[in-house]
């Protein structure tokens, strides 16, 4: 029987690094609730040089919807076999 009040044997073991206990300074006038939203401007206007509707992915999804061997049937087989294998998580009651 274990007693709930005994308290684990631990030895230390010298193949864990330990984290160093100090932290890098942060730059001068930064805080860790800031977030830097330089790249936010770049990233924007990259994104706008883009068409939010791509005519060449629109098409290449048409042909597959029309496709009736896609997907493969061994694709199928394999996603219906993850499915099967997976466990059923409304069962578990932990």
């Amino acid at each position: 029987m274990i007693n709930s009040t005994s308290l684990p044997v631990r030895t230390a073991r010298s193949e864990i690094p330990t984290p160093p206990s100090h932290r890098l300074p942060l730059p001068q006038g930064q805080r860790l609730d800031q977030i830097s939203i330089e790249n936010a401007v770049s990233l924007r206007a990259e994104l706008a040089r883009h068409p939010e509707i791509r005519a060449e992915v629109v098409a290449r999804a048409r042909a597959l919807a029309a496709d009736p061997t896609y997907p493969p049937l061994a694709a199928v087989r394999a996603v219906a076999d993850q499915v099967l294998r997976s466990p059923d998580l409304s069962e578990d009651i932990s």
